[in-house]
């Protein structure tokens, strides 16, 4: 996925001129290529992440349409105030591209997990916000953010996630229908697609058929079109790789109050509670309940006691 989109803008590079990617000691072995053929539109801005989006800005406002790589902590944590007032206020075409979504960089530790980005990036007027669930996704998220003339955050995770979508024609700014399902219906992003899908699996041979939603584009929110997609449902599930209290669930339940007749919903994700567990990829999200098997048993036991 990381690879996918960062080459996407690599290739753009071929039929513009406009195109400048900064790093912040990140990307090593990315844009090695790319250093070589276009040395004057790469720049390795070291441990400084502050003055990256400073100088990122700076950039965009001579007319450059500017990437700039990093962590995600490292793109958008330490430098908030830059992102919020260099970028976002002068709503300038800069993309953000942060690496390491949820808990990626397992077992690194809190200081390297991006768990609560969108809830900052939500706080931020002007700022569009994509999680793309695999390499189909996040191609058509880096030639959204070529065309954007605002500022595009993107939320990618670190490698090997696998192709979900069979067909490439798709719509981001849409909501994605990956399984038809009756009844109930799961809404999920970000690399956690994988183990929702791989759930839907497990509980097919039950005779338990989700629907399952892909939505990409978090904000700004198509809420209506969602809402088309969930017609039939009586409970919806949100599944993400991030806190609970502050991701798409806790967007959706404060959308959901302002509505009247729409389906019950559930938000599942990760406690908001600093994550002091060490533990690898797979371990980490069984540590919440986030494994594909843990979130099949947990869907079967939502339904049983609907029925009850």
């Amino acid at each position: 996925m990381r690879n996918t989109f960062a080459n996407t803008f690599i290739h753009a590079c071929d039929n513009r001129r406009d195109v400048f990617i900064c790093s912040g000691d990140a990307g090593l072995g990315v844009f090695d290529d790319f250093q070589t053929t276009h040395p004057d539109r790469y720049l390795n801005m070291g441990v400084a992440e502050q003055n990256m989006i400073g100088f990122s800005a700076g950039l965009a406002m001579t007319g450059f349409k500017v990437f700039c790589y990093n962590i995600i902590p490292f793109v958008l944590y330490r430098c908030y105030e830059q992102v919020r007032n260099d970028i976002c206020y002068q709503r300038l075409p800069v993309v953000l591209a942060g690496i390491g979504s949820g808990v990626a960089y397992a077992p690194a530790g809190m200081t390297h997990y991006a768990v609560e980005d969108i809830g900052i990036a939500r706080t931020l007027p002007n700022l569009t916000v994509l999680s793309p669930i695999d390499p189909v996704e996040a191609e058509h998220c880096a030639k959204y953010a070529l065309a954007a003339t605002e500022p595009v955050y993107v939320r990618l995770a670190k490698r090997g996630e696998p192709t979900i979508h069979k067909d490439e024609q798709i719509d981001i700014t849409l909501p994605c229908v990956l399984r038809q399902g009756q009844e109930i219906a799961v809404v999920t992003h970000g690399a956690i697609a994988a183990e929702v899908l791989a759930a839907a699996d497990l509980l097919k041979e039950q005779n338990i058929h989700p629907r399952v939603i892909s939505l990409t584009r978090i904000q700004p929110l198509n809420l209506e079109a969602l809402i088309s997609v969930l017609q039939g449902i009586r409970i919806i599930v949100t599944v993400e790789e991030h806190f609970a209290g502050s991701g798409l669930g806790s967007l959706l339940a404060g959308a959901w109050a302002e509505k009247k007749d729409t389906p019950k919903l559930i938000t599942w994700g990760i406690p908001d509670a600093f994550i002091h567990a060490i533990r690898a990829g797979d371990r980490m999200r069984e540590e919440f309940g986030l494994s594909a098997l843990q979130i099949a048993d947990r869907i079967r036991m939502l339904i049983e006691k609907e029925c009850e």
